[in-house]
């Protein structure tokens, strides 16, 4: 099994995404948008963001492989691999709504064992190791601060919004919210900041950073449907999605999964 990452590959991923975060923010506010076949939108800025991670991470860890959003969408046949969305919430990006999140994951075995989830426009930092637990600006999270939070907010993507059309004589248990940003909606449940979350059709650079966050921070998981650990090397996941429901608690998630099975039906 190859080795977790040393303390000098761990400050170079930190350098590699404080200069793309650093571009990322200079570019904000001045930026054109193509349409991408899939019907998504995307920027130089997502293009150059992708290149800067492919080549950088070769450097820091030689031989592993790289799947990311912008360029090879195949599952890498290396034992340890990473798993890169260089700009996740392109759409709020491009229209000038300063929310949108740069997220790498390194899986070994088959699942994240380091993810890094920053947050150019806010300067914030999660990160979390495997066994380790998780940090936001190098403070550590606990379930327990998460806990004291109490949100009564939910998470929801603009596909799973149709859960409400599936249940119309029964209330949705939460205020909603859409953030934009796929990564973020589910991080927000590990930092306290919603209740739950319900993503509909997420791939796996949009899940792979946050699901690790989740899973240190003791958050239940419903995957609705294909379960993301131990990829098919070489499979082709450009088409593949990991429909979730998160939560901050085994009672919350209860209350969402029946919305959940409707969201894996529609």
């Amino acid at each position: 099994m190859p080795d977790p990452l040393t303390s000098q590959q761990l400050q170079s991923v930190h350098r590699l995404i404080d200069r793309v975060a650093e571009r990322q923010r200079n570019d904000f506010g001045h930026i054109v948008s193509d349409v991408k076949p899939d019907g998504t939108l995307i920027t130089a800025c997502d293009r150059w963001s992708d290149a800067a991670f492919v080549e950088g991470l070769a450097e820091i860890a030689p031989g592993e492989g790289v799947l990311s959003e912008e360029g090879s969408q195949k599952c890498p046949t290396t034992p340890a691999y990473w798993v890169v969305d260089p700009l996740d919430g392109t759409t709020n990006f491009a229209a000038g709504i300063p929310y949108w999140a740069i997220s790498i994951a390194r899986f070994v075995d088959g699942e994240p064992a380091e993810a890094f989830l920053d947050i150019p426009s806010l300067r914030q930092r999660i990160v979390a190791i495997r066994g380790q637990g998780a940090w936001r600006n190098q403070k550590r999270l606990t379930p327990e601060s998460r806990a004291v939070a109490g949100s009564s907010c939910v998470s929801l993507c603009s596909r799973s919004i149709r859960v409400l059309q599936k249940r119309p004589d029964q209330s949705f248990p939460g205020k909603i919210r859409l953030l934009g940003v796929a990564s973020l909606n589910l991080v927000s449940v590990a930092m306290g900041q919603t209740a739950g979350a319900l993503e509909a059709t997420p791939k796996i650079w949009d899940i792979a950073a946050a699901w690790l966050v989740l899973t240190e921070l003791d958050c239940p998981l419903i995957w609705l449907g294909p379960h993301p650990a131990h990829l098919e090397p070489g499979r082709d996941l450009s088409e593949m999605g990991f429909p979730v429901v998160a939560a901050g608690s085994r009672k919350q998630l209860e209350r969402l999964a029946p919305w959940g099975e409707f969201l894996r039906k529609s």
